[in-house]
């Protein structure tokens, strides 16, 4: 099996989790030490892919 870090999409450095390849995640808040943010990601078969949220819209009266 193969192992591979994962990256933070911000800064690019390694964060504390590894996946396999057979690995699937789906809306993982994934949290770097280094830049300290969190970026919301799926992985499936050592492909991540950022998942962007939609802004929060403001209320109209």
């Amino acid at each position: 099996m193969t192992t591979e870090w994962v990256l933070c999409p911000v800064c690019g450095n390694k964060t504390r989790l590894q996946i396999r390849e057979d690995t699937e995640l789906k809306n993982l808040p994934l949290y770097c030490p280094k830049c300290k943010k969190t970026t919301l990601i799926e992985a499936k078969h050592l492909q991540i892919t950022v998942i962007k949220e939609p802004d929060a819209k403001t209320q109209s009266r």
